[in-house]
């Protein structure tokens, strides 16, 4: 791993190549294509958005990684709606995965998030990773992923409480329900938006491999 790397925020000339990142470092993934790139795209836009947590990460002059955060909540049992955050995409160059990038990427992201007040964040992700950066079975918080029975252990819905006693002074000894901002499903929402975005890019072929989800 090249020791000599830099994290900033994100600046507008950054758009088109953070885009063309996230599409390189998505496609075929998880599934056939992929619209994380999208996703990113028009979350700009969105009232969510945290413009400060949208990070780039660069080694060997270019920009290898990037991440966005976003503004998130969870519906207490009580009615309450308490303040949450979510992060992703993620996404690393493929010429520089599995070489510790995302890892120092997203703990650094962490870190700044918790300074900008940010008390509690949930995510969908393999918990192999994440626990490296400190992430945790959400179910073991009393926090429930809206999609699952409520008593279940979701192996791939992760929390992270950044500021200690956050969850205590909201939850109130209480359990509460997340579920992903609108903003992440724009691609399933707008198919033809998508399909126009995409056309714009270089042609790449959807493949069916195994170990996808989707």
């Amino acid at each position: 791993m090249n020791s000599n790397f830099t994290i900033r925020v994100e600046e507008p000339r950054d758009c088109k190549t953070v885009e063309n990142l996230t599409r390189d470092s998505f496609w075929n993934v998880y599934r056939p294509g992929y619209t994380e790139h999208y996703v990113l795209h028009c979350y700009r836009n969105n009232p969510d958005f945290i413009p400060e947590l949208s990070l780039v990460m660069e080694a060997d002059g270019k920009i290898i990684g990037h991440v966005v955060y976003s503004k998130a909540e969870l519906s207490a049992k009580s009615g309450e709606k308490i303040p949450s955050w979510t992060f992703g995409p993620i996404s690393i160059h493929p010429d520089y995965k599995r070489q510790g990038y995302g890892l120092k990427l997203l703990k650094f992201s962490l870190e700044k998030a918790k300074t900008l007040g940010i008390g509690f964040v949930c995510m969908e992700g393999n918990l192999d990773f994440y626990r490296h950066a400190g992430f945790e079975l959400a179910s073991r918080m009393n926090i429930h992923y809206h999609a699952e029975p409520e008593n279940s252990e979701v192996p791939y819905f992760l929390a992270q409480e950044l500021i200690p006693g956050y969850l205590a002074a909201h939850l109130k000894g209480t359990e509460a329900t997340y579920a992903p901002p609108k903003g992440y499903f724009v691609a399933e929402d707008n198919p033809k938006g998508f399909a126009e975005y995409e056309a714009g890019f270089p042609h790449k072929d959807k493949l069916v491999l195994s170990g996808q989800l989707f």
